[in-house]
């Protein structure tokens, strides 16, 4: 359930911050919206969640002029989306001191040009362009360490440049968009079904997630009324999404510090969770499946038998992955205090998903929802925000993943599978609880069912802070399992 509530210009941030503080809700989203065509003004809105997410606040204001209030200075979790908002519609945060770009990067962009504005000309893209200027640690024996865009193996290209002082990390600046590929542009124009699949590009290891929370947008503004059935199959699928990633993460976490045959054994459970995707739904990745008005695939008693015979398979193995990490006291060293965030600054940084909750905060939004409710869902939580607590936490879900899927193959409901969703116009917000966290979409249907904008936010866009925060006095060489147990996206966040 969602509220729109729409303020003056000069109310906005004292609404934004009643409902923070009131709520404890982290900045979910802020973006802007181009409206000058049909109403003459630039619009603002900024989302927060309710308790346990099962009420959603959405504050509105029209801007009379191309700036507004920063609400980052009280609102940490705003900071990104203001700069976001800053290099892509050209709206000026007053008071915000960092106006750094996000994805338009300086060498290639010139000032001056808006990509999500409407009247954006991309062949008309000329002028100088500028340098990007990384923060300065200045200090007797500070030195500087720059790692990457271009890494070593298959990951994704961004740049990491740290300040130490001898060994301890004092500062980290990270500097991403490598992947930028204008996803919100090219959503623009398309109906909700044709753009179904390109919300499964957006982040390729979270296919599933993100086109789950677009027709969930989709579907409350068509008021399509998704039958009992779907909802539990998309909950399968979610789940077995969640399996391959947190198998990948413990494996990473497993390679990054050496344990090569718990990094092997982690890989042979991750390709086993993918086989069984690609046998019942036609895709390893789980691409193909939704569809506004609910899915695609179903699955039969033969599909249902393959699920329940992998399932069985892989929770012996896992159960021997968890011993083989507990019992090594070299990995245990590695990754026990390494890299804690505690929960305070969790929560100022707006932290959330498996991040957070491995710091304790205690928010899933998958609590309270059908079908989690009736299998009697639990979440998992720690509280002490190391590397070891984020292993905790997805180790946990891991086998909570399992239970649910037997559960709802055991007591899958009868009935369609689909319906038909209308084209209407309107706005919504959707949401589902990807592997790291919540991914949204909020999308702006006009009158013929095209959408004109849609805003997306994968959880790693709020998480980049935190992996930055919590190398703080760790070293160097244990960077890359700070980075891997949080697991962040690129794509997802470059967008």
């Amino acid at each position: 359930m969602e509220e729109n509530i729409e303020v003056k210009p000069e109310e906005f941030k004292q609404t934004c911050l009643k409902f923070h503080n009131e709520l404890r809700s982290p900045v979910m989203m802020l973006f802007a919206c181009d409206e000058r065509a049909e109403r003459g003004v630039f619009c603002l809105r900024a989302v927060f969640a309710g308790t346990f997410a099962r009420r959603w606040f959405i504050v509105k204001a029209d801007l009379p002029a191309p700036e507004f209030e920063s609400i980052a200075t009280e609102i940490y979790s705003a900071n990104l989306f203001e700069r976001e908002i800053k290099e892509m519609f050209g709206l000026e945060p007053k008071g915000n001191p960092d106006s750094r770009r996000l994805r338009l990067h300086d060498e290639v962009w010139p000032e001056g040009f808006y990509p999500l504005r409407k009247d954006f000309d991309a062949t008309k893209v000329a002028g100088e362009k500028g340098k990007y200027v990384f923060n300065k640690v200045e200090g007797e024996g500070i030195f500087e360490v720059p790692v990457g865009p271009v890494h070593a193996g298959i990951i994704a290209p961004g740049h990491f440049r740290f300040s130490a002082a001898g060994e301890p990390i004092i500062d980290l600046d990270i500097r991403l968009g490598f992947t930028h590929r204008g996803v919100e542009k090219l959503f623009e124009g398309k109906t909700p079904a044709e753009a179904v699949k390109l919300s499964e590009c957006v982040a390729g290891d979270s296919a599933f997630a993100h086109s789950l929370a677009f027709c969930r947008a989709a579907e409350k503004i068509g008021g399509a009324v998704v039958p009992e059935r779907a909802i539990v199959l998309r909950a399968i699928f979610l789940e077995l999404e969640r399996l391959t990633s947190h198998a990948a993460g413990i494996g990473g976490i497993a390679l990054d510090v050496g344990f090569s045959a718990a990094a092997a054994y982690a890989s042979i459970i991750k390709e086993a969770v993918h086989e069984v995707n690609g046998q019942i739904s036609g895709s390893r990745f789980l691409k193909g499946i939704n569809t506004v008005g609910g899915v695609l695939k179903d699955i039969d008693e033969e599909k249902k038998d393959l699920l329940i015979k992998i399932l069985t398979a892989i929770s012996p193995d896992f159960r021997k992955l968890k011993d083989l990490l507990g019992s090594s006291v070299s990995f245990m060293d590695r990754v026990e205090t390494t890299g804690r965030l505690s929960k305070k600054v969790a929560e100022d940084l707006g932290v959330v998903g498996l991040a957070g909750r491995a710091s304790g905060i205690g928010l899933d939004f998958r609590k309270g929802s059908r079908p989690y409710a009736t299998a009697g869902f639990q979440m998992m939580t720690r509280a002490e925000g190391d590397v070891l607590a984020r292993l905790n936490v997805r180790m946990a879900e891991f086998e909570e993943s399992i239970r649910l899927i037997r559960y709802w193959l055991d007591n899958l409901p009868g009935g369609e599978i689909s319906v038909r969703s209308e084209n209407k116009s309107g706005t919504a917000l959707g949401v589902a609880e990807g592997a790291r966290g919540p991914v949204l979409y909020w999308i702006d249907l006009d009158g013929t069912g095209a959408i004109r904008r849609a805003k997306i936010v994968d959880p790693s866009f709020h998480n980049w802070p935190g992996l930055s925060y919590a190398v703080h006095d760790n070293i160097i060489p244990d960077f890359p399992v700070c980075n891997k147990s949080f697991d962040l996206s690129y794509s997802g966040n470059d967008l």
